[in-house]
């Protein structure tokens, strides 16, 4: 990841992408395999470039969407997306001012050189999102550089995949659907931290997690049968995100027991793969009604991850 303007390894021209590309779903996919191919085909550097905030955050904060893959996230998910270079800009006042024609010759052309920018059918670049693929292939022509219009994914229903209808699909707690459009589970990742231990005693100790973004989507509270990656290896478990109304508390909070795993775990950075979604958040009448339901939940999410 860069922000130097005239970067040596891209000074003699770039292949470019640019976009929020939140949640890297397979639409995104196609766009950066396509840049990773054709900067190899023609010996220069495959540049994405994204923003930190969401320009919505800038520009109408009231209509920002939570986020799919917020800050690392994105990151993490772009590892295997081929020898890309990501740029990440801050998103300002000002920057929101930029024409689309301003943001090209500005930034695309002299700070990146861009010889070829490659974008998605709906993308939308400059104030306004004035920069459609129209413009941005007539500016091309003015300018001498060449603009690949990528058309869109289709879902198996035959739906352009987008990050709007992800999001769409967690908020309603349709996992599935979303793993379709995203190539692979959702997932958030958070940091360890210490809890009531009340897990503990339950004979399902739990990892609580903290989040590290306060713009990332969640799905509906509930149990959740989940795949955990964490620095000392991967395991399978149960989740509930929510309130645990059977002790009374209803602030929302994430714990994950981890199967066939023990030791202190705080502090650890982990990912949290969520497979399928058991169940509703439940208040019992007692903690041996609550540790008898535990343990089919137990049951239940082992199976959902033997057939993920």
């Amino acid at each position: 990841m860069s922000e130097h303007s005239h970067f040596p390894l891209w000074a003699g021209g770039s292949v470019v992408t640019v976009g929020m590309f939140d949640g890297v779903h397979l639409g995104h996919r196609d766009i950066l395999r396509r840049v990773s191919e054709r900067a190899t085909a023609v010996g220069l550097p495959g540049i994405l470039v994204t923003f930190r905030p969401h320009p919505l955050s800038v520009v109408n904060p009231a209509a920002a969407p939570m986020l799919l893959s917020p800050d690392s996230e994105q990151l993490d998910a772009l590892v295997d997306s081929g020898p890309l270079h990501v740029v990440v800009l801050p998103f300002t006042a000002e920057l929101a001012k930029y024409s689309a024609e301003a943001f090209v010759t500005q930034l695309l052309l002299d700070r990146y050189r861009m010889r070829e920018l490659i974008i998605g059918y709906d993308h939308g670049l400059g104030r306004g999102r004035q920069g459609d693929a129209s413009v941005l292939t007539e500016i091309g022509g003015r300018r001498g550089f060449k603009v690949d219009v990528v058309p869109p994914t289709l879902d198996p229903v035959g739906t352009p995949v987008s990050s709007s209808d992800i999001r769409a699909s967690i908020a309603h707690g349709d996992l599935e659907r979303a793993q379709r459009s995203l190539g692979r589970p959702y997932s958030f990742r958070g940091t360890v931290v210490p809890g009531e231990q009340r897990g503990r005693a339950l004979g399902y100790p739990t990892l609580n997690i903290e989040l590290g973004s306060d713009r990332k989507l969640l799905p509906p509270g509930g149990v959740y049968a989940v795949r955990a990656r964490t620095p000392r290896g991967t395991f399978g478990g149960m989740m509930n995100m929510g309130p645990r109304p059977t002790f009374g508390e209803f602030d929302r909070t994430l714990e994950v027991h981890l199967f066939d795993a023990s030791g202190d775990w705080y502090g650890d950075s982990v990912s949290i793969e969520l497979i399928r979604r058991l169940r509703d958040t439940t208040r019992f009448e007692g903690v041996d009604a609550l540790v008898a339901q535990l343990g089919r939940d137990a049951v239940d999410a082992r199976l959902a991850l033997t057939q993920a």
